[in-house]
């Protein structure tokens, strides 16, 4: 980027960059990044009681019913991909869960989708989350597909407010309705960046449910304790999961007020990267980090800046992501469906994970074969 970086790691750091009084994430992204993930107007760019308000949309729709429901949405559209997986000769699970998550989570927020439907939309969502990390043709694709899914969230917002299209209570509604704290609606652009903000990274999660997988597939033992397990045990090989596996290596900040620490001096406007996956893998906190060991948690806890890969903080009142819940609601539900509801062979691949493609992913995106229902 040819500009001076303050680079943070560890519990400490993350307890400086998640305090929105003194970071903010205006302007902190590359703009092809920014772009592709984002837009101006969003939540994430928001601070103060504005992005409050705009957060309290989010967190309003991920209550524990909504989670319940999701679930099983989630289990059911993944049952239907099991019997049509058992059918082929072999399955790439990450594109299979970008398919699977795309159909739940549109009808999870009342816009269900036709089969052919599905296609489209996951392959849009698969290319912005994939052109994130990438400068190029991956990210130009991205961008591409991107313009035809907000086309089609804008339609999707005019045609809820207008009458035309009736949806369920859910997330559609509640962003086509949504009032900003000013007392007004959003602009049909803005409603439609947010809705995609709802179901872009919901699919995102195809990358925790392969490396799910790749967990039980590399710890075996681990297939057959979830297949008794309570929902402690469930929630601790999700944590783990989210805890040892790379996904978006660091996040940027802009310093909003000047303030020092360790010798040196903040200065407004500085650009500083906050390193999530290497804070999920700091021997000053974790032992033995490396090691992939759900018991860990058995005896630990975790607070709101230990464990970071949906970012440090509150998510009420800071730059947590609303969405940590879906991720390990969805991580606990694809742990159950694999070890317990299919059997499955992984044949030999390089299923080695490069950490400098972002967001990583295995090379091969985890292949299956002989796929049948348990």
């Amino acid at each position: 980027m040819l500009s001076p970086v303050i680079c943070m790691s560890g519990r400490e750091a993350a307890s400086h960059f998640y305090d929105h009084y003194r970071f903010t994430r205006r302007h902190a992204l590359p703009p092809t990044t920014f772009a592709l993930i984002q837009d101006h107007g969003s939540v994430m760019v928001m601070d103060g009681d504005v992005h409050r308000h705009r957060k309290g949309m989010f967190l309003s729709l991920v209550g524990s019913d909504a989670l319940r429901r999701f679930s099983d949405l989630f289990a059911e559209h993944w049952r239907r991909a099991v019997l049509r997986w058992a059918t082929m000769d072999g399955v790439v699970l990450l594109d299979e869960a970008h398919h699977v998550i795309t159909a739940a989570v549109c009808e999870w927020v009342g816009l269900p989708l036709t089969p052919d439907e599905v296609g489209v939309r996951a392959a849009e969502f698969a290319a912005m989350i994939d052109g994130t990390g990438a400068i190029g043709p991956r990210n130009w694709r991205g961008h591409l597909l991107r313009a035809r899914t907000e086309r089609w969230a804008r339609r999707t917002i005019e045609e809820i407010r207008s009458g035309r299209r009736e949806v369920p209570e859910g997330a559609a509604r509640t962003v086509a309705t949504h009032r900003d704290a000013d007392g007004r609606p959003l602009d049909v652009k803005t409603a439609g960046v947010e809705l995609i903000n709802v179901l872009r990274p919901t699919v995102a999660n195809a990358r925790y449910v392969v490396f799910a997988a790749m967990a039980l597939h590399e710890h075996p033992h681990w297939a057959e304790a979830l297949r008794n397990a309570d929902d402690d045990t469930r929630h601790r090989f999700a944590w783990e999961v989210r805890r040892t596996y790379p996904f978006i290596p660091f996040i940027g900040g802009r310093v909003l007020e000047p303030f020092e620490w360790r010798g040196h001096a903040f200065e407004i406007g500085d650009w500083a990267l906050m390193d999530l996956y290497g804070t999920n893998h700091d021997p000053s906190r974790w032992d033995a980090p490396e090691r992939f060991d759900p018991e860990r948690f058995r005896t630990e806890t975790i607070d709101a800046f230990d464990m970071i890969s949906h970012g440090g903080g509150s998510a009420t009142d800071g730059h947590r992501c609303p969405g940590e819940g879906i991720t390990q609601t969805l991580l606990m539900t694809a742990a159950d469906l694999l070890a317990g509801s299919m059997r499955y062979e992984v044949p030999l691949q390089d299923a080695r994970i490069d950490l400098t493609y972002i967001p990583a992913r295995p090379r091969s995106g985890f292949v299956l074969r002989n796929v049948r229902s348990a």
